[in-house]
This record gives structure tokens, sequence and C-alpha cells, in this order.
């Protein structure tokens, strides 16, 4: 590699921190709790490169999810620099949008999507289920189109708002036990070896590669077993109602 394309690879502690959107001082202080190398010295100017950004990066995408800054220093401290592109490229995986994204719309909009008048309080309960997100005026964000889109279908087919609403907690805790349970077979079988044997470089595009097949093959078994199970439910619910239709009907005729 030329000395022109490594230098264009090497950024100021400014640069740096305006690509990994940060402060100067954070990236200081991150340097100085020993989550990012030092940097290559020239003069009395440090010069940071892509891995130093990509550490950077994946610092604040950690914090974003809701991780304590002293878990991210022991998981940094314990992994490779060049993790952290991999690590990322994992996050960009599983942070893709399902079918186009977000998608916003006025508060009315939203309520026709379920052919009902608007209700701000409705709406307040979507928003704390993190499924809407109130925006300036009179829009709101769908965090996830696909559910509220669902709901909404299930309020145009007669089922009160509320009921739908009382729905989610439900299905997604049952849910979050399924992949949970999932996730933990796949670390153990599949990806604690990777862990075990140092994260090898070359071993990344298979590993990023499993993760991505994983997530339609989980959404497929799901589904089916829903499927399957709905059914079961709905054969059930029909043969208890008949029964009990056969008995009050020949109640009557046996007290004659």
């Amino acid at each position: 590699m030329s000395d022109e394309s490594t230098a264009a690879e090497e950024f100021t502690v400014d640069e740096l921190a305006a690509r990994a959107q940060m402060t100067v001082r954070n990236v200081r202080a991150y340097a100085s709790r020993g989550l990012i190398d030092a940097p290559r010295l020239a003069g009395r100017t440090g010069y940071y490169n892509r891995e130093h950004l990509q550490r950077l990066q994946l610092i604040r995408q950690l914090l974003e999810r809701g991780f304590t800054l002293a878990a991210i220093e022991r998981a940094v401290q314990n992994t490779p620099s060049s993790a952290a592109g991999h690590t990322l490229d994992l996050m960009t995986i599983l942070d893709l949008p399902e079918d186009g994204g977000d998608e916003v719309m006025s508060r009315e909009d939203l309520a026709a999507l379920a052919g009902v008048e608007r209700d701000d309080a409705l709406i307040e309960s979507l928003v704390g289920l993190g499924l809407v997100e109130k925006l300036e005026g009179d829009r709101v964000r769908l965090v996830d189109p696909a559910v509220v889109r669902a709901g909404a279908s299930a309020v145009l087919l007669g089922l009160a708002p509320e009921t739908v609403i009382a729905l989610f907690p439900v299905l997604r805790s049952h849910l979050r036990t399924i992949t949970d349970t999932f996730v933990r077979e796949v670390v153990t079988e599949l990806i604690q070896p990777f862990i075990d044997a140092g994260l090898p470089e070359d071993d990344w595009p298979r590993i990023i590669s499993l993760v991505e097949s994983l997530l339609p093959i989980a959404s497929q078994v799901t589904l089916g077993i829903f499927r399957s199970e709905f059914r079961r439910s709905i054969d059930v619910e029909i043969g208890e109602q008949i029964s009990g239709f056969g008995t009050d009907r020949a109640h009557p005729s046996e007290t004659r």
C-alpha cells in the first residue's frame, strides 16, 4: 500500500470524532481507558486509522443499545481490534429494516388504518409499547410497521383496539422466550467454538453468513408453528362451542 493511500485512511482526532459521531472529549476519554489503541504520532499530531473508527462506532452502538460503559470496556478489551469491523457488520444485518423500514404518517391516518376514530390515548399505548414514536406536530412514526398494520387489520375484523393492544405484550413475552432459547442453542453449538478459537479472522465471513441465514429460518419456523397451533386452537374452540350448543339444545327436550 502506498503512503498516499495509507494517509487517506488516517484521521486527526477531530476528524475521527466527527466520523464516529462523538465529541473529541469522549474520544480522548475512551482512549485514556484503553478502549482504543494509541494513535500513530507524527510530531505532536496523532493519526488514527479505520480500526480506531470502527472501535468507536462499535462503542457508540453498544451504548445506544443500553450497555454500560463498564460492560463495554470488559468486552472491548478482551476482543481483537480487527473484530470491531466484523461486529459492526453483524449489527448492520440485525438492524436491517423490514419491508422498507419505518413509516411516518398523521395520527388520523394511523387511526384510519384500523377504521376507527382518532384516539390519542390508544396512540399513547402504542408509544408505550415501542411500536409508535411521536414526532413534531401531528405526525407519528411507525417503528414496526408490519406489527402495527397487522394489529390494524385485526381491528378491522372487529376486535376492539384495546384487545389487540393488550395482546401484543403477551405475544412479545412468549416469543422472547422462544427466541432466547433458540439463540442460546445457536451460540452453544455454532458461535462458542468460534469464540473459543480466538475469533479467527478467516472464519468471520462464515459467522456473518450464518447469522444472516438464521434470521429468515427462525422467522419461517416460528410462523409455521404458530399457524399449526392457531388451527389447532380454532378446532378446539369450535368443538367446545358445538358441544355446548348441543347441550343447550338438548336440555329443553330432556325436561319435557
